[in-house]
């Protein structure tokens, strides 16, 4: 736990994992003091309670704090673990349905999943060598569509722009669309 408060602020999402507060446009309220808050340190699982089931997990590249309504937890010493491959792990589909399964409430945007079951479900934790070999590919195949996405978005972009600027054309007489008919 945070003794003074100092520490940075982080938040844990579906989309991005753990990310820092300050970068991200959070419309909830926040604490006056982060006293109190859950320390978290490179590599340590950070899980949001209340969103597991929407797949609100991360291992944190970040050292920092996070609320105390989520879940911190560290590997055992001496545990052989790739921290990019159980980031991956923990927010795959199968993994977010079986966290979904066991989270408990009255409907499915009040579940929360709890520490002592979270910590008893299994994990499929194959060699670190594969682990890494694992999360390098993720890695690898993550990074091509973020490439094609952001391709795609520029193509559209260039698309609108050319639009506009026939309709613009169009408007002005620039060109004669009476004998496009």
């Amino acid at each position: 736990m945070s003794t003074d408060g100092n520490e940075e602020l982080l938040t844990v999402s579906h989309l991005t994992g753990i990310t820092r507060r300050s970068e991200k446009n959070v419309n909830m309220i926040e604490s006056e003091s982060l006293e109190g808050y859950r320390l978290v340190t490179p590599g340590d699982l950070v899980i949001n309670t209340m969103w597991a089931w929407m797949g609100a997990f991360g291992m944190s590249p970040l050292s920092g704090v996070v609320s105390p309504a989520y879940g911190v937890y560290r590997p055992r010493d001496g545990a052989e673990i790739d921290p990019t491959y159980f980031d991956y792990l923990y927010r795959s589909r199968p993994y977010v349905m079986e966290m979904t399964r066991h989270s408990r409430g009255i409907w499915e945007s009040r579940l929360r999943l709890y520490p002592e079951t979270f910590l008893r479900l299994p994990i499929v934790v194959p060699p670190l060598d594969e682990q890494r070999a694992i999360g390098e590919s993720l890695d690898e195949q993550v990074a091509k569509m973020d490439r094609l996405i952001a391709e795609a978005e520029r193509l559209i972009e260039l698309a609108k722009e050319r639009r506009s600027a026939l309709i613009t054309a169009a408007v002005t007489g620039q060109i004669d669309v009476r004998s496009a008919s």
